[in-house]
């Protein structure tokens, strides 16, 4: 068997009157993240593990902020990308831990929502995801 672990990490800046994308749903939020791209922090740190367990280069690579046809995209789209990737190659998600690190908003409320969105897209079982928030 041959194990390999993908690490993903994102930050985004808050800007008010953006929706607050957070793990393919959006998030009641007076304030959204600024990007290229939707800003979803969990998708595209989860896109960067899977490219990094790939030995793929990072997402900024792949979708560059250069790229029109990135501008205002879902990262779910980025994520769909990555986990085709892995697939093509036989690979398998065991397991994804997310950890979100914010003062606001409180993630609880929203927690299965994103984990039921994550797995949608990843399609995987949910009980394969974990969301901490600290």
């Amino acid at each position: 068997m041959n194990i390999k672990v993908g690490f993903g990490f994102d930050v985004h800046q808050l800007k008010d009157g953006l929706d607050f994308w957070l793990g393919g749903i959006i998030v009641p939020y007076k304030k959204g993240g600024l990007g290229h791209s939707d800003a979803d922090v969990i998708l595209h740190a989860i896109t960067d593990s899977l490219l990094g367990a790939l030995g793929e280069n990072d997402i900024g690579y792949h979708f560059p902020d250069t790229d029109i046809k990135n501008l205002n995209k879902e990262s779910k789209f980025f994520l769909i990308d990555a986990n085709n990737k892995l697939k093509e190659r036989n690979g398998k998600i065991i397991h994804s831990d997310i950890n979100i690190i914010c003062e606001e908003p409180k993630i609880s409320p929203y927690r299965d929502r994103i984990v039921e969105s994550v797995s949608n897209i990843l399609e995987i079982n949910k009980n394969r995801i974990n969301i901490k928030a600290t």
